[in-house]
């Protein structure tokens, strides 16, 4: 099982973990004739009187010997994603997760600290050996 694979089950189980239902693996977004997929879709219940919240998730384990080249995939992806999902499904919110040793060492640099507020990344920071979701945006 390659790592992504690994690490794609693992946030999934997390999420599930903290209550959110997956409603999709991969979440297809189409808009003419342009087909995205994105890693997850997913939706949990907030209390009755305020209905569903629905996210995406982007899953990357930035595992390869470049963060910086995995970086400049995952926001493109990212951004591509944005529009559609502006387009078609408003109400999802779009997240990026990313490994905990990923987190604490490239995403804490200048440059990805500037991305991040530029283009306002929301980054979910994940363990994937214990399955669990370290921190969410604040």
């Amino acid at each position: 099982m390659s790592a992504r694979d690994l690490f794609h089950q693992a946030v999934r189980n997390a999420l599930e973990k903290e209550g959110w239902t997956i409603t999709d693996d991969p979440l297809e977004i189409e808009l003419e004739d342009i087909t995205f997929k994105i890693d997850l879709g997913a939706e949990r219940l907030i209390a009755a009187e305020k209905g569903e919240e629905k996210i995406a998730v982007e899953i990357k384990s930035f595992a390869s010997n470049s963060a910086i080249s995995e970086f400049h995939t995952a926001l493109g992806q990212l951004l591509n994603y944005q529009t559609m999902l502006e387009e078609t499904e408003s109400e999802r919110k779009l997240y990026l997760a990313v490994p905990e040793d990923a987190y604490t060492s490239f995403f804490q640099t200048r440059f990805a600290k500037i991305t991040i507020k530029k283009y306002e990344l929301k980054i979910i920071v994940y363990n994937a050996d214990k399955e669990v979701i370290i921190q969410w945006p604040t």
